[in-house]
């Protein structure tokens, strides 16, 4: 099994179907902080759905359409990074994160969404890679601005969430401009 050093007692390993407990237990301490902004967190409520959920991504890294990475603090699940949409025709694909309180502050996501990024350029030959975020998740933003992204622009009204339309702000690094990036603050 591989893993990726983030620093501070901190590492970026596969999530897994057969972790759907630890999974679980992770989703339950993280859902008011991450349902809002991550579909798949409201419909992991019990060891099956949590399976599923994980399962979801295994499928799609089995047909080279993505994968869910793990991000652990002192042995605790405390978020994570996705790759999905993976279009390796058009050299396209979206990521995404999460992260519990535990975590945060520590520059977890950036770092990681990082290493998902270069796995992506560099040997997945993916051409763009962009970021979908809600306007109002700030701490979303700003991790793709540190990654270097650039705001593209919004789509309006296109994320539904418990009855109410969102908007969804797009943001995008091309593999010339990543390759050429320093690493984020």
């Amino acid at each position: 099994m591989f893993k990726v050093d983030l620093g501070a007692d901190a590492e970026l390993r596969p999530l897994e179907p057969w972790q759907a407990e630890e999974f679980l237990a992770h989703m339950n301490r993280a859902r008011a902080t991450v349902d809002p902004w991550i579909p798949w967190a409201s419909r992991s409520t019990d060891l099956q759905t949590a399976r599923e959920t994980l399962q979801r991504y295994a499928d799609l890294q089995a047909r080279g359409e993505g994968r869910i990475l793990g991000i652990w603090l002192a042995d605790v699940l405390v978020g994570g990074v996705m790759a999905f949409n993976l279009d390796p025709h058009a050299g396209v694909c979206e990521i995404g994160c999460w992260l519990e309180p535990a975590g945060t502050g520590r520059g977890l996501i950036t770092h990681a969404s990082a290493h998902l990024i270069d796995w992506l350029v560099v040997e997945r030959g993916v051409h763009r890679v962009e970021w979908h975020c809600r306007p109002d998740n700030v701490a979303s933003s700003n991790v793709a601005r540190r990654l270097g992204m650039t705001h593209e622009g919004t789509l309006r009204a296109n994320f539904p969430w418990q009855g109410v339309r969102h908007d969804s702000e797009i943001w995008a690094v091309l593999a010339p401009e990543w390759s050429g990036r320093k690493e984020p603050e």
